[in-house]
């Protein structure tokens, strides 16, 4: 069954304009319980009174009391005010930038003796991740691969903590919790078989593997297959083959990932309805400025300041990632690889004098 032609909100849906747009669905407390965006506004909100019961876009109308809406000038800029408004409301009726699933996440949760494991979601906490990546179950073993080589730990993160150079007031001997430690795969942080530093110097040995900084851990694992390939270890040595192809696989994934992340950077040119014309100015996957396409000399050299301060700074690269920006990184590769045409619209910060302005 659908909507009957004089539900209440049909009127007021036909006065949105056929332009991109951002609506927002309310209930009759104010709730904000869906947010959608749409190149072409009306005829989106529209078809949200042609829902048969059971479809989604029946239950949000359904529940609706009155709807707003906002224009934007580009199907660009009406998806990153979505995505803004997503984030500032948190619309029990939307799932869409709920984390896609076939992204994972190495996360370094911070603690005494931090620990670093994939996870499918981005929490706000205090801990660094890295990524987007996808292919979670290698990525699963490499990094268990690297905490074993390492010896970070992989126990939970309320496991008591003691370190080597911790004073103990009672001489109490110390037992491992699990078998990594007996069997040398972990540093022993719960059973003060290590100092303090020497654990986190493993922690910042793998925070530069990962940014590309280090490469002793491959080189551990060649050494050692090396020495039980001249010992005729050969089986040993085939073992010790596939740790380090596991290992190799992390590094170059996320090297990829770099590298990735880096070509997300450039100034961006959207052409806009009625003749609103944007630029973004895009580092590492999210948007640091928005501003009209200069006209003027004075609006160029403005245009020349807010890249020189958005570009011409340094920040950290590699595959670190501040977890607020997670979701607009996804958002704009998700983007441009939908629109590899977009691309043309580019242009390197570097490579100012060759973007197309309005005379």
């Amino acid at each position: 069954m659908r909507f009957s032609p004089i539900h209440p909100l049909r009127a007021l849906a036909r006065e949105a304009r056929n332009v991109p747009g951002v609506y927002r669905m309310l209930a009759a407390d104010g709730e904000v319980l869906y947010v959608g965006k749409s190149k072409s506004l009306r005829t989106r909100l529209l078809s949200y009174f042609r829902a048969r019961r059971g479809d989604k876009q029946h239950r949000i109308i359904h529940e609706s009391h009155t709807l707003e809406w906002d224009y934007e000038p580009s199907e660009f800029a009406a998806l990153l005010r979505e995505l803004q408004m997503i984030k500032r409301f948190r619309p029990r009726m939307n799932v869409q930038h709920r984390r896609d699933g076939r992204y994972s996440f190495l996360k370094l949760a911070p603690g005494k003796a931090p620990r670093l494991f994939v996870v499918t979601a981005v929490s706000d906490d205090a801990a660094a991740y890295y990524g987007p990546f996808r292919g979670g179950k290698r990525i699963q073993e490499a990094v268990r691969e690297l905490n074993d080589l390492l010896g970070l730990r992989d126990c939970p993160q309320a496991m008591p903590i003691r370190f080597a150079d911790q004073p103990d007031l009672f001489s109490f001997q110390h037992v491992p919790r699990c078998h990594r430690a007996e069997l040398r795969l972990c540093l022993g942080p719960c059973a003060a078989r290590c100092s303090e530093g020497e654990y986190n110097g493993r922690v910042e040995l793998a925070k530069a593997f990962l940014n590309g900084h280090a490469d002793e851990p491959v080189r551990w694992l060649e050494q050692r297959m090396n020495a039980a390939a001249d010992r005729w270890e050969f089986e040993y040595a085939g073992l010790l083959r596939d740790r380090l192809h596991r290992l190799q696989h992390l590094r170059d994934e996320f090297a990829r990932l770099r590298e990735a992340l880096d070509g997300l950077t450039f100034v961006y040119r959207v052409d806009g309805v009625d003749g609103d014309d944007r630029i973004y100015l895009v580092r590492r996957g999210t948007v640091r400025a928005t501003l009209a396409v200069p006209r003027t000399e004075a609006e160029r050299r403005r245009l020349s300041r807010l890249c020189d301060e958005h570009f011409g700074r340094p920040e950290h690269g590699g595959a670190l990632v501040q977890r607020h920006q997670v979701d607009e990184i996804l958002l704009l590769a998700r983007w441009f690889r939908a629109r590899p045409q977009e691309m043309a619209n580019t242009t390197p910060p570097a490579r100012l004098e060759a973007l197309p302005l309005t005379a």
